[in-house]
């Protein structure tokens, strides 16, 4: 029984304990929904206030734009009637004139058509007139042929006929006035181009020489050239072909030879050799070596030079390298660079003064000689051999034709030809500019290393002492020693029977055998 009465205790207390629990709880609920109204009505009440704020600050804006747009409405709106106005004022003028126009117009054509009448009333008058003129001219030709028993047809016929021959007669006596004025007027015309020309040229005279001097700072150096027993001065004539002169002239030394290039060389060798101080025969032999070396190098720049002074372009390297050359070489005594480059300079003005192309007139000035410097001897005249070689290396025809007409050798198909011959002619010309004398002197001393050369086992001839002597070097491993006195012999019988000569030529064949072995 107590447990029962326990059970119920506890059973009425949990339900009496749920009941009080429900109570508070919806006494709690109450309060918390009566604090959520209040806290919803006070934020209904800001954004309320919120959006009215909001709402005047858009009402503001919209009218804002509202103002700015209907002010920019309002200013396109006069600009378009400023405009429209503008294009009534200019409709309104143009309608003006034209208005005006029209009234102008209007009177013109009315004086034009009382002007019409007028002409209309004077062309009937002259036509009637004209009808007159002819009745009487036809009665007046009808008496003329009564009286001089000639018809209208035969009197015309002898009037033509007299006619025909004084014109004929007049127009011969004009032809021939003209012929002979415009003789003279070219002869006139030709000469003050051809003085202007020269006027406007001056060059000094190129006379080249056989000889030249070396100077030295004492005559003691005179003794290190000669060497023992003269080795040294052979070796030098050896290697270079230049005869030298050692005499009484105190400090200097005369080297000569008809070759200006050999002379050259010899002459620079010479200085160097003095300047190091070494002068032994093979050393001579090296130094020969690069001076000649150095030699062509300058003639490369020389002929570049030439070419950039005269302001010419595009040309062919180894048409540079012959105008190079010409600087050692000579024409009658006058050096061929100097005297190429005078008559370039006279082909470009007198070209100015026909209206021609200078540039291409001192191109073919420049180069018309070139055919006297060639490498390898031929029997072909100058002019022709330097027009194959500007045809060869793309010079263009009238050049190639002034180089080759220069001397008459073909025909002149263009007007560079004679002025490239006139400038020739007028630097050759010039007093003391060529010497002949020099140039066949020349002439005989290549002749004589020709005839050398002729026979078989020479490997250098050189013509020295003003022709005089010829010495010739042989190959060792070709000649012997009894063959070398043979040669000798053949080659003096050779100069005796086929060249003129002043005196005597002394023909020294030199035969030189070296062992050469290098010690490691």
């Amino acid at each position: 029984m107590d447990i029962i009465t326990i059970i119920i205790s506890a059973v009425v207390g949990i339900a009496i304990g749920f009941f009080i629990a429900k109570i508070l709880e919806r006494n709690n609920a109450s309060q918390l929904i009566t604090r959520a109204k209040k806290s919803a009505l006070s934020i209904l009440k800001e954004a309320k206030s919120e959006a009215e704020t909001i709402k005047k600050d858009k009402i503001l804006q919209a009218k804002e734009k509202f103002l700015e747009l209907k002010s920019e409405h309002e200013k396109v709106i006069l600009n378009r009637d400023k405009k429209i106005s503008e294009a009534e004022k200019r409709i309104r003028d143009k309608e003006s004139q034209v208005s005006s126009e029209l009234a102008k117009s209007k009177k013109l054509n009315a004086e034009v058509e009382e002007k019409q009448a007028d002409y209309n009333e004077r062309i009937s008058l002259l036509e009637k007139k004209q009808s007159e003129v002819e009745k009487m001219h036809r009665s007046q030709v009808e008496q003329l042929e009564v009286i001089s028993s000639l018809s209208a047809e035969d009197a015309k016929a002898q009037l033509m006929e007299s006619l025909k021959d004084e014109a004929k007669t007049q127009a011969m006596a004009y032809v021939q006035n003209s012929i002979e004025e415009a003789k003279m007027t070219a002869q006139q015309e030709a000469k003050k181009i051809i003085i202007n020309t020269i006027q406007r040229i001056g060059t000094e005279e190129a006379v080249e020489n056989c000889v030249s001097v070396f100077n030295l700072e004492s005559d003691d150096v005179k003794g290190r050239i000669i060497g023992r027993e003269g080795r040294n001065i052979r070796a030098i004539e050896a290697a270079t072909g230049v005869e030298i002169i050692v005499d009484d002239t105190p400090e200097a030394i005369i080297l000569s030879c008809f070759d200006s290039v050999r002379r050259e060389i010899a002459r620079l060798s010479l200085h160097k050799l003095v300047t190091d101080g070494r002068i032994h025969p093979a050393r001579i032999e090296e130094v020969v070596q690069k001076t000649t070396k150095q030699i062509e190098e300058e003639i490369i720049e020389v002929g570049k030079r030439t070419v950039i002074d005269l302001g010419i372009h595009g040309l062919h390297p180894e048409l540079i390298k012959a105008v190079g050359r010409m600087k050692y070489r000579s024409s009658y005594g006058q050096n061929l660079l100097h005297h190429s480059r005078e008559v370039a300079r006279l082909c470009g003005v007198m070209a100015a003064e026909l209206g021609l192309n200078a540039k291409l007139a001192k191109r073919a000035g420049l180069l018309h000689d070139i055919g006297k410097v060639p490498e390898t001897e031929t029997e072909m005249p100058h002019a022709l051999l330097g027009m194959q070689w500007a045809e060869k290396y793309g010079e263009k025809p009238e050049v190639c034709n002034a180089i080759g007409a220069h001397h008459d050798e073909i025909e002149m198909t263009g007007l560079l030809s004679p002025i490239v011959q006139v400038c020739d002619a007028i630097s050759g010309a010039r007093p003391g500019a060529r010497r002949q004398v020099l140039d066949s002197y020349i002439q005989r001393l290549k002749d004589l290393e020709d005839i050398a050369f002729g026979f078989g086992g020479v490997n250098k001839a050189y013509a020295i002492q003003a022709g005089r002597e010829l010495r010739v070097m042989v190959e060792s491993d070709k000649v012997s020693d009894e063959k070398a006195a043979q040669l000798s012999f053949e080659i003096s019988q050779k100069i005796q029977t086929d060249m003129t000569y002043p005196g005597q030529v002394k023909v020294t064949v030199i035969r030189e055998t070296r062992a050469i072995n290098i010690a490691k």
